[in-house]
């Protein structure tokens, strides 16, 4: 006996929208097979009823009547493909009081308002899935949920925000400033008009909370995890980590150490060996560490159109098969019932390794007064660059070292007193380094 058609919603039809909307209705026998019976799309809600999009839609889908999905009590889940916090969370709230599961993309929302979108889902007996907020196309939310059950995760090393990866591969392969890696990126879509959270790191950390809480239970804000940006970067740096052996990539990191759980996201020098530094262009990829499974890698475009979408269409699928609802039941997530098993570390106890790249004064005893000032504090250097000056350089030359392991805390005070030194100039810069 044919099974009934489960009816489903989209509400924002942009990029994404238009993705999902294109695979439910131009892949509908495939959708079928794997959600066990048909899938109705009945309605896409959008403000915008004359956009073009690379989608026709049936007569009478297209809507900016919020209230038709609302008050349609055969609709069985909802994707939610807009943006922002609000009206996201609002509608959220909405969808869900009405009866109907929820899909999202939105990785802001969840990061911020997480805990009570999960728990009026929980009280309503309704589930949200959100594999699409975190890395586009790549499949992490379902393996650290599922697959992963039988480890305790140690880390996670993730490049988590492909306008970033882009920025930073076209200026190591192009030698591109990194304004002129920006306007390219926005040329060619990967980059809004306004990139701040993009490039300032606060993309990937909403993103690592996310996924900090799925590994370890940790109950981080996202605005709490230390965050540096790749706008300081410059080609100068590219060129010297290269000598040296290193990309730069925008690297998230969570690792559980005995002292608890590390938790930062900034520009990282990572060794020309290691899968992360060969992922290129706007890609992301996520290195899983686990107790049973050892190293597990994955990649992929983590943003885009279709694979986005494709990720949102799996999750309604899950939804209707009714697999969302059981590890929603189970997980907890974001719940107060569920206790954190770590506790974050003290971002100034956090240990690494630097490379340090200064401006200085072309002059005997500059080199000694910065060993001194790291030597003070602890910082034992490894090695150090400084390449013969040339007539342009005015009396300024750059002096670049490569630290051995030293505590985030010390490092801070030691470039703070560096930055105070009459010899050094404005614009120094700090990068962790990955072996």
């Amino acid at each position: 006996m044919t099974q009934q058609t489960a009816k489903v919603a989209i509400i924002g039809f942009g990029t994404v929208g238009s993705g999902v909307a294109r695979l439910l209705l131009e892949h509908g026998e495939r959708i079928a097979r794997h959600a066990g019976r048909p899938v109705e799309l009945v309605h896409v809600v959008d403000p915008d009823l004359t956009r073009p999009r690379n989608v026709a839609l049936p007569p009478g889908v297209l809507t900016n009547d919020l209230s038709k999905v609302l008050a349609n009590r055969e609709i069985v889940a909802v994707a939610q493909t807009i943006g922002g916090l609000e009206p996201d969370r609002s509608i959220t709230l909405q969808v869900l009081e009405s009866g109907k599961d929820v899909v999202t993309a939105n990785k802001a929302v969840l990061a911020e308002f997480g805990p009570e979108l999960f728990e009026r889902a929980r009280q309503l007996g309704r589930s949200i899935a959100f594999e699409a907020a975190v890395a586009g196309g790549i499949p992490i939310i379902a393996a650290i949920n599922q697959s992963f059950t039988a480890n305790q995760i140690q880390s996670i090393h993730a490049i988590l925000n492909g306008t970033s990866n882009f920025i930073l591969t076209q200026m190591e392969d192009q030698d591109a400033e990194y304004a002129d890696a920006l306007a390219e990126a926005q040329q060619l879509g990967y980059a809004e008009a306004n990139p701040a959270m993009d490039v300032d790191g606060s993309d990937a950390a909403q993103k690592l909370a996310i996924l900090a809480h799925l590994a370890f239970g940790a109950r981080a804000a996202w605005k709490d995890i230390p965050r540096t940006g790749i706008d300081t970067v410059e080609v100068a740096d590219m060129r010297y980590a290269k000598e040296l052996g290193y990309s730069i990539k925008l690297l998230a990191v969570a690792e559980l150490v005995p002292e608890g759980l590390e938790l930062h996201v900034s520009p990282t020098l990572v060794r020309h060996r290691s899968p992360l530094a060969q992922v290129r262009g706007a890609y992301n990829a996520i290195r899983v560490v686990g107790d049973a499974v050892g190293r597990v890698f994955f990649h992929g475009l983590g943003a885009g159109q279709m694979p986005t979408a494709s990720a949102c269409t799996a999750d309604l699928v899950d939804t209707i098969v009714g697999r969302t609802a059981i590890t929603f039941r189970t997980l907890e997530l974001w719940s107060g019932r569920r206790e954190a098993p770590v506790a974050v570390r003290d971002p100034a106890s956090v240990p690494g390794r630097f490379y340090l790249r200064f401006k200085v004064d072309d002059r005997p005893g500059v080199m000694a007064e910065i060993a001194g000032v790291l030597g003070r504090h602890n910082i034992s250097i490894a090695s150090v660059i400084q390449h013969e000056t040339d007539q342009e350089s005015e009396g300024v030359v750059p002096l670049v070292f490569m630290t051995h392991t030293a505590s985030e805390g010390a490092m801070r005070q030691a470039m703070q007193t560096i930055d105070c030194l009459a010899s050094v100039y404005p614009g120094s810069v700090r990068m962790r380094v990955r072996d």
